[in-house]
């Protein structure tokens, strides 16, 4: 395919699948689209064992790493900030809702210890830590969410002759991306899970397309919503190099979630993919849950804490939910969540990524034909 992200990242068809699970990042790569690893979670050991086990097991493809640097985060400018330290900025009255709201379903909250020096969550200097065990491995692409990635991280890409690539939520946004340097720009719209802006990909990525382009050739990946090789087409039918996704691996037999949560995925509704702050501190698309509902809607809510002082408090909540839900706490059901967009509407049955793929490609093919007998006729 004649798409500039095929040669920048050495592909044949432009489906890029970011993926916090390393089976599933192999396994789309082997297929002939682009795995892109979310790392974020990782100490700089553990994402070298990561990657040791992609790299053998992605039979020489290319795949790449993504990050999450926020530019705006409530600690942002403090030095050595600590999981402890923010644990003692906590206020009582939120740890109280959190553990009465679990009580009412019978999970039990508990704690998990944390070194003294292990750091906040989404800290920058461990993401370029992150970065650098990554480049001792055949990475092909970085790249960064919720804002513009630090200059630290821009030029280890130009220095590794790797790209680097950032999500954007609006135009403004993509302008300044673009200032920055980035090589490849992510249109991500608002029906995408996680962290997503208030656009749709319909609008965002031909308004992203035609505000860079007169600045200079940046290749737009777009993001959002996107299930299918139909939808791909479309959005390179409007100028889009390829396609960023992401929820649609969530209902693969390799991916992390748990089989509660595929089973609701496949139970849900486009509408049940809800934007929430109850999970990080900023607004994440998420399935629907009494989690959400309790953060969001209750009277009795006080309220989401700013990023990341809201993942001090979800860690351990998702982690005694999922421990008691796989535990057989038929209750405990009603809380399980986790981050996917809207598409999850047209999730109906669990396949392997590689059969996803594949479906991508002649999805993909068959549009094509469709449009191209439109044009014949």
């Amino acid at each position: 395919m004649k798409s500039p992200i095929c040669d920048m990242l050495g592909i044949d068809f432009p489906l890029l699948a970011f993926s916090h699970c390393r089976d599933v990042v192999a396994a789309v790569s082997r297929a002939g689209g682009f795995g892109v690893f979310g790392a974020t979670a990782h100490t700089p050991d553990t994402l070298e064992q990561e990657l040791k086990w992609i790299d053998a097991h992605v039979d020489g493809k290319p795949y790449g790493i993504d990050v999450l640097i926020p530019e705006n985060i409530s600690t942002a400018g403090e030095k050595n900030v600590t999981w402890k330290s923010l644990e003692a900025r906590v206020s009582q009255e939120h740890r109280d809702f959190t553990r009465n709201l679990l009580k009412k379903y019978d999970i039990e909250l508990t704690s998990r210890n944390v070194a003294d020096n292990q750091p906040q969550p989404f800290d920058a200097e461990t993401a370029l830590q992150l970065l650098e065990v990554s480049f001792r491995h055949p990475i092909r692409l970085i790249a960064n969410a919720l804002g513009v990635p630090p200059r630290a991280m821009i030029e280890m890409g130009r220095k590794h002759g790797v790209p680097v690539a950032a999500l954007v939520g609006s135009k403004e946004h993509a302008l300044r991306q673009v200032a920055a340097g980035v090589d490849i720009l992510v249109a991500q719209g608002t029906e995408a899970g996680g962290h997503c802006g208030e656009v749709s990909t319909m609008v965002l990525v031909p308004e992203v397309i035609k505000a860079v382009r007169r600045i200079r050739d940046v290749p737009v990946l777009a993001a959002g919503g996107i299930m299918t090789g139909s939808q791909m087409a479309a959005c390179m039918a409007m100028g889009a190099a390829g396609a960023w996704t992401g929820s649609v691996w969530l209902a693969t037999v390799e991916s992390e979630t748990s089989e509660i949560f595929r089973e609701k995925m496949i139970a849900a509704s486009s509408r049940d993919a809800i934007r929430s702050k109850g999970r990080t501190g900023k607004p994440a698309r998420q399935l629907r849950s009494v989690w959400t509902d309790a953060w969001d809607r209750s009277p009795d809510s006080p309220g989401a804490l700013p990023m990341p002082l809201q993942s001090i408090i979800s860690r351990d909540a998702f982690n005694a939910i999922d421990r008691s839900a796989a535990a057989g706490n038929e209750k405990a059901r009603d809380l399980v969540t986790y981050f996917v967009g809207q598409g999850v509407g047209l999730i109906d049955s669990v396949k392997s990524a590689g059969a996803v793929v594949q479906e991508f490609k002649e999805d993909f093919v068959e549009a094509v034909e469709h449009m191209n007998a439109l044009v014949a006729e």
